[in-house]
């Protein structure tokens, strides 16, 4: 084994699934987090809840148990430059905040390299698809100034795939996993720098986790391609189920917006397929629709994009609108997906009048 990597990861709670995979491989990782989320996680450690295929129950993966170790921290109070591996797993308005909006500036200035978990894809991985013009692209963030020092070769993206939320009725530090995918990184520019994932993907990989009841091989592993267009097979998904949970007057779950009219589904997943071939995907760095229907099938609740909305946030990550504006600029149109956007951009105007 490779010696343990210190890594720092912004955003405790789908971070602290990666995390705890990480220091289960014997690895050190830093979360950044509110004070409620530190206090908690520095004191009783962080929880995860994940199915495991062949038991009914839930496996319980305390971090507080493993031979690496978490610890949680506020933006101020890390440097960047003293790790080995930086992971972004905050919603993407968050970056602008006071406090994360200086630490993301000082993560862009290290040279450390830059693993974004984010649905919405930072624009200097973006800037990496040869023949893709960024700047058309600003108006979908909500702070597109935040990323302007980041290196593009530094930065890579993992497809989310995974699905987890945090239980309302339980304390912050816990997280049940729904879906228990695995996180689908591309590879850095350099080979260097690719190496640290490789080593991350064998090492977690080797995990095996003893319940109490038996030593079971976990799910969720991390697995690292050679295609930088592979993480680009999530926007399939987001535009047919986690957008269009969003309804004019209430959210319904992924499940329903997906099976409710199959067919529907099934055009817009391949439309945006066609999107991502047209930039340089090829079908093989996609996945089928028939295995995301599936899949959505146990996804019963409305997605974080939709439960925000609802919630009345004024901002929610846009890869609706990255894609829309993306076939707009190879003349390709869909009538349901500009449906999805503005049924969100009717939502986001509603919430930002009511502040």
């Amino acid at each position: 084994m490779t010696a343990p990597y210190n890594i720092l990861i912004l955003g405790a709670s789908y971070g602290s699934l990666l995390a705890t995979k990480m220091v289960l491989a014997g690895h050190h990782v830093t979360l950044i987090c509110l004070p409620a989320e530190a206090d908690l996680i520095n004191s009783d450690g962080a929880i995860v809840r994940m199915p495991v295929r062949g038991r009914d129950d839930l496996v319980e993966i305390r971090s507080k148990n493993a031979p690496g170790s978490l610890k949680a921290a506020a933006p101020a109070d890390v440097s960047p430059s003293e790790y080995d591996l930086i992971g972004l797993a905050m919603q993407e308005p968050q970056y602008g905040s006071p406090g994360v909006r200086e630490l993301l500036d000082a993560v862009a200035r290290s040279g450390v390299p830059c693993m974004s978990i984010m649905n919405m894809p930072p624009l200097p991985y973006l800037a990496r698809i040869p023949g893709l013009d960024t700047d058309t692209l600003g108006h979908c963030y909500t702070d597109r100034t935040v990323w302007e020092n980041f290196d593009p070769d530094l930065m890579t993206l993992a497809s989310p795939d995974p699905q987890a939320f945090r239980p309302p009725e339980e304390p912050v530090n816990v997280l049940q996993v729904a879906l228990p995918t695995n996180f689908k990184v591309a590879r850095f520019v350099s080979d260097g720098h690719t190496q640290i994932l490789r080593n991350l993907e064998k090492a977690i990989n080797a995990i095996r986790f003893d319940t109490g009841n038996g030593i079971v091989e976990l799910p969720v592993k991390l697995r690292v391609h050679e295609s930088i267009f592979v993480p680009l097979a999530k926007w399939s998904m987001l535009l047919t189920g986690n957008y269009r949970c969003i309804a004019e007057h209430e959210m319904r779950p992924i499940r329903d917006a997906v099976h409710s009219d199959i067919a529907l589904s099934r055009a817009v997943y391949a439309w945006v397929g066609q999107v991502c071939e047209k930039l340089g995907a090829s079908p093989g760095d996609l996945v089928p629709f028939e295995k995301y229907a599936a899949a959505a099938k146990g996804l019963a609740k409305p997605s974080s994009a939709a439960r925000a909305l609802a919630a009345g946030a004024p901002n929610i990550e846009r890869v609706d609108a990255i894609v829309k504006s993306i076939a707009g600029s190879f003349d390709m149109h869909n009538e349901e997906v500009d449906r999805t956007c503005a049924l969100v951009e009717t939502w986001l105007e509603k919430n930002r009048a009511s502040l």
